[in-house]
């Protein structure tokens, strides 16, 4: 197979040899075709091709932009949303419905932090304004006290008096102030509970013959169930369960009885405190451990020396030891459940 180029002309051809029945010797046949135009066809063809593939990458670029614009979009709601975002604008969130597959979970995990972020900050909110309103209280109490002593010259027993009275307020504000410190402590890690052996009846043992007179005033009964040993701090825990105890003496009916039940789960034991009263609504139950929250005026403290920190105390105790607070109320009953790391039985 041969090419070749005469003038403007291009040739392919090719030769043969050819052996006829009446001679004696082959003859050479020679094969040729003008391929002129197909050549000119093929580097038409090649140009077209080139022209194509350019257009077709800059077509290509282009909807790749427009593709990547709108499937970004969200991702720019994100920027805007975050850039705009401030305590007043909390409560906005992404729209889910031109979301891509994507870029859902990226847009639902934003939505979601922006309502812990608006939850964080209602609760932060709502504390400070429980905290002005504790502290209000006792302070404006001892202004009037004192501006009521000093109004006229008085016999000393109306100063002494006077004294005990503010001396009262002092204490509640000391108190207040105290369990702010202690959970600011907790919130940033600073509460760091020792690891011992502690066996919880024994504790509760304890608290009992401490409540026992503030129980026979009211005919209320303590009896306890059940053993465990915990790893954990024995003051810490002892704060703990006084705390649960004097807020079901707080709330439970004279003559009724205050269960406390320790039971193991698996490598957690289990301390519940049980009292017969009013019920609480569940709407409240999660928020319960939160500071200074008040649920409904029947189960408001009538005393003044408790400032509401009760609860979110025991949960700051309980966390920094790992473990797990709740509570159940239903049936007459209200029950305070705590869950604990158990003591390692190979520590024996």
């Amino acid at each position: 197979m041969w090419e070749w180029t005469a003038g403007s002309h291009m040739y392919r051809g090719m030769k043969a040899q050819v052996h006829l029945a009446n001679e004696a010797e082959p003859m050479t046949a020679w094969l040729s075709l003008d391929i002129t135009s197909h050549m000119h066809f093929v580097e038409t063809l090649r140009w077209w091709l080139v022209i194509g593939l350019a257009i077709s990458a800059l077509v290509s670029a282009g909807l790749g932009w427009l593709v990547a614009l709108s499937g970004l979009k969200p991702v720019a709601q994100v920027t805007k949303v975050a850039a705009s975002m401030s305590a007043g604008s909390l409560k906005e969130r992404i729209p889910m419905d031109s979301v891509p597959r994507e870029l859902e979970l990226l847009v639902t995990s934003f939505n979601a932090m922006l309502a812990r972020l608006e939850e964080s900050f209602a609760r932060l909110s709502n504390f400070s304004a429980d905290i002005a309103h504790e502290l209000r209280t006792p302070i404006s109490n001892l202004r009037t006290h004192t501006e009521v002593i000093l109004t006229k010259k008085r016999a000393p027993e109306d100063y002494e008096e006077n004294l005990y009275s503010n001396l009262e307020d002092l204490n509640r504000l000391s108190s207040i102030i105290d369990g702010m410190l202690f959970l600011a402590k907790s919130d940033n890690g600073l509460v760091l509970p020792a690891k011992e052996k502690i066996e919880l009846r024994s504790v509760v043992e304890k608290l009992f013959e401490y409540y026992q007179l503030l129980a026979d005033d009211t005919g209320v009964k303590l009896q306890v169930v059940g053993h465990g040993a915990v790893n954990g701090d024995r003051t810490m825990l002892d704060r703990t369960i006084s705390n649960l105890l004097s807020n079901a003496l707080r709330y439970t009916p004279p003559d009724c009885t205050i269960s406390v039940r320790i039971e193991p789960l698996g490598d957690m034991i289990s301390l519940s405190v049980e009292n017969p009263g009013e019920e609480i609504a569940v709407e409240h139950l999660a928020r319960l451990f939160d500071r200074f929250y008040r649920v409904d005026p029947a189960r408001r403290e009538s005393a003044t020396n408790h400032a509401g920190l009760g609860l979110a105390i025991v949960k700051s105790l309980v966390d920094a030891h790992d473990g797990t607070v709740g509570c159940v109320s239903r049936d007459g009953h209200t029950t305070f459940m705590i869950s604990l790391p158990a003591w390692p039985a190979d520590h024996e």
